[in-house]
């Protein structure tokens, strides 16, 4: 016979996650039994494993639901989450307007990627309008909190003179912060900065880095990037055309 599960029998999320790297079939069940007594950091969780298919069936609509309910629990990651549902289509149709309302409002709790996300609607344009001000506020906010990808827009700015007066030296030091953080489009950014001060042999490792840790969407623009750069890194506009083939594409 099986009993409900009470708050305070539930298996700590960081238990949960760590069940997922051995048993995620076992774990998942673990995390929808707390899911459904009310676990708000569980529902987040399950909402997270049905988007990936991990220890269970992949249901993107589910997943969609249980983020919703997560984020009238007042999870701040599961607003973020309902937010790139919403931008994507996941599970649902698209929303660009309601997609930026829940960004904002992990943005307002100070979540990183609440900020980064809102970010991007706000230079593209999507869903409110377009606000290269606001939006370097927000890279600059969530890098100022360790927020890898966001330390690379934020350098972006900064060299282009977007929204702020230029300032190619703290560009520098965002773009080699994001390097070193693990984002390959910072390292791809510093790399480039590095050729062009003719500091090649310290920007080679990380074009390599960036190639083999990039995704597709990155490789085929860093490709055009590379042979537009000349004879110069003709080398590794060869090496990353040849990834993309590996990859298949």
């Amino acid at each position: 016979m099986s009993y409900p599960l009470r708050r305070e029998e539930v298996v700590d999320v960081a238990g949960l996650k760590a069940m997922l790297e051995d048993s995620p079939g076992k774990a998942a069940q673990a995390i929808l039994a707390a899911a459904g007594e009310g676990v708000v950091e569980a529902q987040l969780l399950l909402g997270q494993i049905l988007l990936d298919g991990r220890g269970i069936e992949q249901d993107v609509d589910l997943a969609r639901r249980w983020f919703a309910i997560a984020t009238q629990g007042g999870s701040v990651m599961a607003c973020n989450m309902l937010g790139r549902c919403l931008e994507h289509g996941w599970g649902g149709e698209v929303s660009l307007t309601q997609a930026a309302i829940h960004y904002a409002r992990a943005a307002d709790a100070g979540l990183d990627w609440g900020l980064y996300n809102l970010g991007n609607l706000l230079a593209t344009g999507r869903g409110v309008p377009a606000n290269q001000a606001q939006a370097l506020v927000c890279y600059e906010k969530a890098a100022q909190l360790g927020h890898a990808k966001s330390m690379n827009l934020y350098g972006r700015y900064l060299e282009q003179g977007i929204a702020t007066a230029a300032s190619p030296a703290r560009a520098v030091r965002w773009y080699r912060r994001s390097a070193e953080a693990g984002d390959f489009r910072g390292m791809f950014s510093l790399a480039m900065v590095l050729v062009e001060r003719g500091q090649l042999a310290e920007a080679g490792p990380w074009l390599e880095r960036a190639r083999v840790e990039g995704n597709v969407n990155f490789l085929r623009s860093a490709v055009a990037t590379l042979r537009g750069a000349g004879p110069l890194l003709a080398g590794y506009a060869a090496g990353y055309a040849e990834e993309l083939e590996q990859r298949g594409e």
